[in-house]
């Protein structure tokens, strides 16, 4: 998702960074992702790269096979009370962390708690949670105040905030101050004497890691089976100068291509291209709630009108439609709880002159609108200048500023006037599996959230009626009118669905190809 842009540096200036501590060993599995990682600790970042050092790093006590559907992971077993009001689970014998410490139920329950005060899905499930508690070393106890069945999707979840297992002394760091160094009980171990913010992070397989006994890799569940002794996770900038090291030899895997490199790459025998992720990417215009001119419910409305779907697809994948998709709402397309309600909103004919009219009929008073965008990762400033671009031919006074992927981060979390260091609209895009349904989409809330400030009371209430929901049928039709109300809100705007592709040279045999996993993987 990177678009192309020339910093006049070269492979070999880049590649030729020193490595510490190689001594003799195999070189590498080599591995370029889109940008930076934003975060070592998990639950500091929602990001995609903070998700895949997680998955790497530590383990679940459940994971989401290939049908998403979750299973049990860390857990030996898991049983529940004939009233759903309690739920048991067993770890699994033998657990350890990268510091050889055990892994007990009293370091689970803490790490549960902290993710449940962060997470949108976790805060549903410790609202209905009356104790949670560890009985023995072994043993998580959740009593409830209500039966919420869907648990182990909770603690399954892969997208935003993932609810991993730490020690507890990291668990209960004071709230605000993130993991430095992570450590968990996941396939690898983090090398932080090797790694280097902004050129490389290092990775090594941890021979402790306990696999589960039997079963074969699904998605994320099942054993971890890792084949590669080092990871080397390469920060490159420049598009270009990846596809000529993948080309070259020098990389391994390059997760997220950049759309004109696509073609090459696939003329190139030596080469495997193909999606990333196979529910693609899907692009947020987030609106804030809290401060002129997006306070008024009308002109974000009106706003509505103007925004093309397509102009945001061709800014980030280019003119070849094989690479997105338009006519999306609110949830990803080709999964159960997409619909059309409300889509005459989107689908109908744009216009930016009549937009003009209805934000000042709406009592738009030429407020300034400010939208921030992440200059270092090419598809997020791609939709920045496409979003001040059509907020200018609205008529609007645009202030766009530009900054690093990680100020970006931070700065949509203020929620102060967007004069004041605060902001008005941002773009931003993430693994489609983010729009599967209420529970695991961040941004269709209606409340002040982490990173969407919004005041929608009907979504709200709707996102509670889906999940008491008692089938599909039941969610499908409370996705219905979540859509309907959510056309109404405006909590963000869908801006498009995008087919990023990824791209390997053909000596690395993937088997789990969702995400960028290093399991399940081995290299001739």
């Amino acid at each position: 998702m990177i678009r192309r842009r020339t910093l006049g540096l070269t492979g070999a200036a880049l590649l030729a960074a020193p490595r510490l501590g190689h001594g003799q060993r195999a070189r590498p599995l080599r591995f370029v992702p889109f940008a930076d990682i934003p975060a070592l600790d998990p639950l500091a970042s929602p990001s995609t790269l903070t998700r895949d050092v997680a998955l790497m790093v530590y383990d679940q006590l459940f994971a989401l096979d290939s049908a998403l559907r979750p299973q049990p992971q860390m857990l030996e077993s898991v049983s529940t009370a004939p009233d759903g009001l309690a739920w048991t689970l067993r770890l699994r014998e033998g657990l350890k962390f990268h510091d050889d410490a055990p892994v007990l139920a009293k370091d689970c329950v803490a790490s549960l708690r902290r993710w449940g005060a962060i997470d949108g899905f976790g805060q549903a499930l410790m609202a209905a949670t009356e104790d949670l508690s560890a009985p023995d070393d072994r043993t998580i106890l959740f009593r409830l105040k209500r039966p919420f069945p869907r648990l182990p999707d909770a603690l399954a979840r892969v997208t935003g905030f993932v609810a991993v297992m730490m020690p507890e002394r990291h668990a209960t760091l004071p709230r605000g101050q993130a993991v430095r160094e992570p450590i968990g009980s996941g396939p690898f171990r983090y090398l932080p004497g090797e790694s280097m913010a902004g050129s490389r992070h290092m990775f090594e397989r941890f021979a402790g890691y306990v696999p589960r006994p039997a079963g074969m890799p699904s998605f994320v569940a099942g054993p971890k089976r890792v084949s590669v002794e080092r990871v080397e996770w390469q920060i490159i900038p420049d598009p270009s100068t990846v596809q000529n090291a993948l080309a070259a030899g020098e990389i391994d895997w390059w997760n997220q291509v950049s759309p004109d490199s696509v073609a090459p790459l696939k003329r190139n025998r030596a080469m495997v291209v193909e999606p990333c992720e196979s529910t693609g990417y899907i692009g947020f215009l987030v609106l804030n709630h809290l401060h002129a001119p997006f306070n008024n419910p009308g002109v974000r409305r009106a706003l509505l009108g103007a925004v093309d779907q397509r102009d945001f697809c061709i800014a980030v994948m280019g003119e070849d439609p094989a690479l997105w998709r338009t006519g999306l709402g609110f949830f990803c397309p080709d999964t159960p709880l997409a619909n059309t309600a409300g889509m005459a909103a989107l689908n109908g004919p744009r216009s930016t002159e009549g937009v003009k009219r209805a934000l000042a009929d709406a009592g738009y008073k030429g407020e300034k609108v400010v939208v921030i965008t992440a200059a270092d990762v090419g598809f997020v400033r791609a939709m920045g200048h496409v979003t001040a671009d059509l907020f200018r031919k609205c008529g609007m006074t645009v202030d766009l500023q530009e900054m690093d992927l990680g100020t970006m981060l931070g700065r949509r979390m203020r929620n102060t006037p967007p004069g004041e260091g605060g902001w008005s609209a941002y773009p931003i895009g993430s693994v489609g599996m983010l729009a599967l349904d209420p529970a695991v989409n961040p941004y269709l809330r209606g409340h002040k959230g982490p990173f969407s400030f919004t005041d929608a009371p009907k979504i709200e209430a709707l996102r509670g009626q889906w999940f008491d929901a008692p089938d599909l049928a039941g969610q499908q039709a409370a996705a219905r009118s979540l859509q309907e109300q959510a056309f109404q809100d405006l909590p963000y705007a869908p801006i498009g669905q995008f087919l990023v592709q990824t791209a390997y040279t053909r000596n690395m045999r993937r088997g789990v190809k969702e995400m960028s996993v290093f399991w399940d993987l081995e290299r001739t």
